[in-house]
């Protein structure tokens, strides 16, 4: 979660041939902390280097019936670096930044419910250290939560 006067980074994406919003996002490859893949995800999905500063909280969700669960550890922090040269991973269409206020008009299609309630969190100012998760990460507490 990136925010600069009023707005927040948010990429395009398509998915199953439909564009929706999310953050950047993705996934923890094999041998990374979660500080080290958020901001591999982050450069590959926007070009921009992320700075991690916080985690926002931890966002447990599954679509009705799919059988597949969703956890995702959201971070904030700050932007040092774009390259707008970069190409973007694959299903990305664009960066955009938009206010709040855009993305509760509806006019968005979201991702994942998980897309406005980080953006809430981080507007109510919810912040926690970034240690404790790196902790689970090392001793593969959280890894083996994904598996439970």
């Amino acid at each position: 979660m990136v925010e600069r006067d009023g707005l927040f980074l948010f990429v395009e994406e398509r998915i199953d041939g439909r564009l929706v919003l999310n953050q950047p996002a993705g996934h923890v490859d094999p041998g990374e902390t979660l500080q080290v893949a958020v901001i591999r995800e982050t450069l590959e999905e926007s070009a921009f280097t992320f700075v991690p500063e916080a985690v926002l909280g931890v966002y447990l969700w599954g679509r009705e019936g799919a059988g597949l669960r969703y956890l995702r550890v959201t971070f904030c922090g700050r932007l040092t670096a774009h390259d707008p040269h970069r190409p973007l991973d694959e299903g990305i269409e664009r960066v955009v930044w938009l206010p709040r206020a855009e993305i509760l008009a509806g006019t968005w299609q979201l991702r994942s419910p998980m897309v406005l309630r980080a953006v809430d969190d981080y507007v109510s100012g919810v912040r926690q250290p970034i240690d404790r998760y790196e902790a689970m990460t090392r001793e593969g507490l959280l890894l083996q939560a994904l598996r439970l």
